[in-house]
């Protein structure tokens, strides 16, 4: 679609997302380590988010003659080659100096979009500047005028599609982060000096450059700048008095397509749909908010039903493989959004690493639907999945 996306080959013979993922854990210091990879409380959340995609299963049709498959998708009227995008992460700049800048650029150079946060340690301004194609913008529904002020930049920017996340309005209790001194200020013991010093071009990346901060909230770099964005970002940011009223409110001001990033239960996406919203994300957070809540691919078939084909629906949480985007799909998903996996690439190897890791899913579902006999993933339904039971297999349309 874009005529640009780069051929790229696996960093180093890593072939697989947990590849990525085990290298990457090796290069940063164990607190930021916590913060990219941990989740709440016991994080049951976390683990059943990835758990749910491995109880379902395909079916595999053989003879179908298809000699090339179509993976590409539209979300928000965008084109897109493939059904993922990159989702928000805030403070991306603690993974990666240049975090938001190589992701946005990781995202176009396979065909697809990256969704800047609000927390994004690079500027909105800043990422258009070295990308080709405007990004999305993701907005938490604050009170005051940050808001408003967020989205006029980002349209200014050139971005036309908003993804407002509405599934924090307290921070989740992220125990491991706070064990291994992710506090305000930061808990900087011995311990922890003698583990920064064990990665230091993470450390000297991090002190030079000072990208760990959430730049749209605050100008400066630096630790003391990065603790006064959190302290904005809950103050802000994280409202539990925000209603309905405030998402009426956004869907008003904004111009563009307007998404929402957090929904788990039917009710919701059927109000969220009735004040015209154009897509829903359904999400947990990546199990880093409430804990013991359902995992995403759980909860999207009544998400699908709900929104009764008046908004487009995306998953989000727990995609490891291309198996598992497929089975999002055939439950009704117009894409993914992947968190996590890209991460794991930008800090093995910034933007060469993101790509390869969307480059991972890329031949994982071209493979995959080869094997399924499936030629589109626009043919992906509830009849291309199967689920054991005592008497045989049958598929979800005939379990209902």
């Amino acid at each position: 679609m874009f005529g640009f996306r780069q051929q790229l080959r696996p960093l180093e013979n890593r072939i697989s997302v947990e590849d990525y993922r085990r290298r990457a854990k090796r290069q940063v210091p164990k607190m930021i380590w916590a913060y990219v990879d941990g989740g709440a409380d016991d994080e049951v959340t976390l683990r059943d988010n990835q758990a749910a995609f491995g109880r379902l299963k395909l079916r595999a049709k053989v003879l179908t003659g298809h000699r090339h498959r179509d993976l590409s998708t539209t979300v928000a009227g965008v084109p897109l080659d493939l059904p993922i995008l990159l989702a928000p992460t805030g403070l991306t700049g603690l993974s990666h100096w240049r975090g938001d800048l190589e992701a946005a650029r990781a995202a176009e150079s396979q065909g697809t979009r990256y969704v800047v946060s609000t927390a994004s340690s690079w500027t909105i301004e800043e990422i258009v500047r070295v990308t080709r194609q405007a990004p999305f913008f993701q907005l938490y529904p604050q009170e005051g005028d940050v808001a408003a002020r967020l989205m006029d930049r980002a349209w200014a920017s050139g971005c036309r599609v908003l993804i407002l996340t509405v599934d924090v309005p307290i921070l989740g209790n992220r125990e491991g982060e706070r064990r291994l001194g992710m506090e305000r200020p930061p808990v900087l013991t011995p311990w922890h000096l003698v583990d920064l010093a064990r990665h230091p071009t993470w450390t000297y990346e991090a002190a030079r450059h000072g990208r760990i901060s959430a730049r749209h909230l605050v100008e400066s770099g630096g630790v003391r700048a990065a603790v006064a964005s959190v302290d904005i970002q809950e103050r802000t940011l994280m409202q539990s008095s925000l209603s309905w009223d405030d998402l009426r409110w956004v869907r008003d001001r904004w111009r563009g397509k307007l998404m929402v990033k957090g929904i788990l239960e039917p009710d919701d996406a059927r109000r969220a749909v009735e004040l015209g919203v154009d897509g829903i994300v359904v999400s947990n957070h990546g199990g880093r908010q409430l804990d013991s809540v359902p995992a995403t691919l759980d909860a999207l078939p009544d998400v699908v039903a709900a929104a009764g084909g008046r908004a487009e629906v995306l998953l989000d949480g727990g995609v490891r493989r291309g198996t598992d985007v497929i089975k999002a799909l055939a439950l009704g998903a117009r894409a993914v959004l992947i968190g996590r996996p890209y991460v794991y690439g930008l800090i093995v190897g910034g933007e060469d690493g993101a790509a390869a890791v969307l480059d991972v899913f890329r031949q994982e579902i071209d493979r995959d639907l080869t094997l399924m006999g499936v030629g589109d993933v626009a043919d992906l339904d509830a009849s291309c999945l199967v689920t054991p039971n005592s008497v045989g297999v049958q598929t979800l349309d005939e379990v209902g």
